[in-house]
């Protein structure tokens, strides 16, 4: 669950909060904000954020009890790249397992006996994972499927440690199976053979006697899903949701007892809640009746307790319930992103501990050891640069307004420090990635680079989003670009009704469907905006349903439909439709080995405009793939960003580094 419910000795926390909430009961009551009350509060310590100090705070998660609840690995960039890490339950300083330029390493999950930990790694961003192993002690990291051309990931060893079941899908393949590797003879045979085009198969646990996996099965555009019992031996599949029309029920733990699965479905009303599955009859018992988002965790190793968490409006709050009466108590963290995190569990194996993260816009994440019986928890890990302790970072504020045709549109919005109220002040637009995705109060090390420049920031949460039900994210299905940019568009107006902004300096940015978002936006709404920068975005749905992984292209066609029946909606929706009637200076910034976005898309806006005599800049980030994950092109994106916006809004010169000229491919 990544929910970056991101954030004990809670007082050694020093940091702004979320505004207060007004009581709502769901998307359906969200209290409308009055743009006049929107401030901006004076701190006279206020200055930029250093952006070296943003950048080289450390990010920390994907953490893993080992087996005798003695140790914890976890991934962390504190060297510059996502590598594998491990530290004491304790506390103390942290070992580097594994080293690597690459971009990143992640799910690891320790073997039954405590000798191996096996983690994913791919090459240069491509997504082509292989499964690695190393001895827990240290050691030279074994390949362990070592498959160019397959993508292997999210392992999960078996109980008696022969075997690894994990999610396996060939370059060329639309469909994710599971797979099983022997871990003595390394040799892998496909448990399920999926037909379906798009279709998804994810690992959720072993039984205990190692005869079965029980795994959920998912559509294209995450609308459907369902859970199966499968067969070890004969590949059998046992549907034990099967029902009509379209329901996801997700399953994530299994009891200890083997009788009973926790998972979250959206049967309610399309609003996703907590449920116990009766393995034997099917029945299902609802833990939770919410119309916002509630997603299960994870039964502990006695089976007396489980977890879960409550995404209320982008905000998220962890809870753990008593499995006898089901009664649930929230742990009390601060206000922001908390989430119960681990790998496969965040209980410790004993049971008596969990690991819990929290973040904020403003403030990094980290992982906790919380303590069931003390109700105390002791910080794991130390994110933060200690001097961007001492500088004031703007938190975020959650909006809400009417869109054009009176649905309500959440918003994260940040106020800088020390603005006056006289329309003369820049801001952003920040509409975010999926479009099957929220914006919530992650650690959000470009906004706190931008806002404490003197940008005013606004994200978003158009229709298509997800966190406010089924029925609000199929709202833009075959419409992309369409109602969601006029959701982002509303947000410009109650920007200006603030009183703060100018609306000659506005801006917008955004990567990957926020990217898509930007040259929309640009394109269909040319007379807003004053500037934009687009990371990796998509020009044109035809062209990427021919170069992007093949996954993906099964995800498009569920929101815009076959394109060989749909060439208008194709057209209709493509940022290339318009884009020659954009009037304001482009930022692109691209990986070259983007699987999901290729280079191509970013290429085709740039010789667009360039051929129109448009002013546009390009950087493309060798060994990059979907998004920036090496510090050093962090750096170097937001550094561009901010001096591209400094001057094309406020006026400023650029700096010499944000001068150089593209790097030809």
């Amino acid at each position: 669950m990544r929910i970056m419910r991101l954030w004990g000795v809670w007082v050694v926390i020093s940091f702004s909060l979320l505004e207060p909430l007004a009581a709502s009961t769901g998307p359906d009551d969200r209290p409308l904000t009055d743009p006049k009350s929107v401030v901006s509060v004076s701190n006279p310590a206020a200055r930029p954020a250093p952006v070296d100090d943003l950048y080289y705070t450390r990010s920390v998660f994907g953490p893993a009890w080992s087996p005798d609840g003695q140790q914890i690995a976890f991934t962390t960039d504190i060297s510059g790249r996502s590598n594998l890490w491990k530290v004491r339950a304790s506390g103390g300083w942290p070992i580097q397992l594994t080293q690597s330029d690459d971009r990143q390493q992640y799910s690891a999950v320790w073997s039954p006996d405590g000798k191996w930990i096996v983690y994913q790694q791919d090459r240069a961003g491509n997504e082509l994972w292989d499964l690695y192993a190393i001895p827990s002690d240290g050691g030279e990291p074994l390949n362990l499927t070592n498959t160019p051309a397959i993508r292997e990931q999210d392992p999960h060893w078996s109980h008696d440690g022969s075997t690894i079941a994990f999610a396996y899908k060939p370059k060329e393949g639309t469909q994710l199976d599971i797979a099983l590797l022997d871990w003595s003879t390394r040799k892998v045979h496909k448990l399920t053979n999926e037909q379906q085009p798009g279709y998804s198969w994810n690992v959720v646990a072993w039984s205990s006697d190692d005869k079965a996996i029980y795994a959920d099965r998912v559509n294209p555009p995450f609308t459907n899903a369902d859970v199966y019992r499968i067969d070890v031996a004969s590949g059998k599949l046992e549907n034990l949701t099967a029902h009509q029309g379209t329901i996801r029920y997700l399953a994530s733990s299994l009891s200890p007892d083997g009788g009973t699965l926790l998972m979250s479905a959206d049967a309610k009303g399309g609003y996703m809640n907590v449920a116990l599955l009766d393995v034997a009859s099917k029945k299902i018992t609802w833990v939770t009746d919410l119309k916002w988002e509630a997603f299960a965790g994870n039964f502990s190793p006695d089976g007396k307790n489980y977890t879960y968490v409550v995404n209320e409006d982008g905000v998220t709050d962890a809870y753990l319930a008593d499995r006898s009466t089901n009664r649930a108590e929230k742990v009390d963290l601060p206000h922001g992103l908390n989430f119960f995190s681990g790998n496969p569990n965040e209980f410790s194996p004993q049971g008596d501990r969990v690991i819990v993260s929290h973040e904020a816009s403003n403030q990094p994440g980290d992982l906790w050891v919380y303590t069931l019986a003390s109700q105390h928890a002791d910080q794991l890990t130390f994110s933060t640069i200690a001097s961007l302790r001492a500088t004031p970072l703007p938190p975020s504020q959650i909006i809400h307004y009417k869109t054009f045709d009176g649905k309500t549109i959440t918003a994260l919005l940040w106020m800088p420090f020390n603005l006056k109220r006289d329309g003369s002040n820049p801001a952003l637009v920040l509409p975010h990635g999926g479009p099957t995705g929220q914006m919530v109060d992650y650690w959000n090390t470009d906004v706190a680079a931008l806002a404490s420049r003197g940008y005013i920031c606004l994200a978003p949460n158009p229709r298509g989003s997800t966190g406010y039900g089924l029925d609000f994210q199929k709202a833009n299905f075959q419409d992309l670009g369409g109602g969601d940019l006029k959701d982002e568009i509303a947000g410009v107006e109650f920007l200006k009704a603030t009183g703060y902004v100018d609306s000659r300096k506005i801006g917008i940015t955004g990567g990957s469907y926020g990217g898509f978002m930007t040259l929309m936006a640009i394109g269909k709404a040319p007379d807003i905006w004053a500037a934009a920068v687009e990371l990796y975005g998509i020009i044109n749905w035809s062209t990427m349903l021919k170069s992007s992984d093949p996954s993906l292209t099964e995800y498009l066609k569920g929101l815009l439909g076959n394109p060989d029946e749909n060439r208008k909606i194709y057209d209709a929706d493509s940022p290339i439709t318009y884009i020659r009637s954009e009037k304001v200076p482009l930022l692109v910034l691209q990986g070259d080995n983007d699987p999901r976005v290729p280079k191509e898309e970013a290429q085709q806006v740039v010789d667009i405009l360039k051929k129109e005599g448009r002013t546009v800049d390009v950087h493309y980030y060798a060994n990059e793939g979907h998004g920036f994950v090496k510090r050093e092109n962090q750096i170097d994106s937001i550094r561009r960003t901010i001096a591209w916006f400094d001057q094309y809004l406020m006026g400023k010169s650029t700096a010499p580094e944000a001068q150089r000229t593209q790097r030809e491919p």
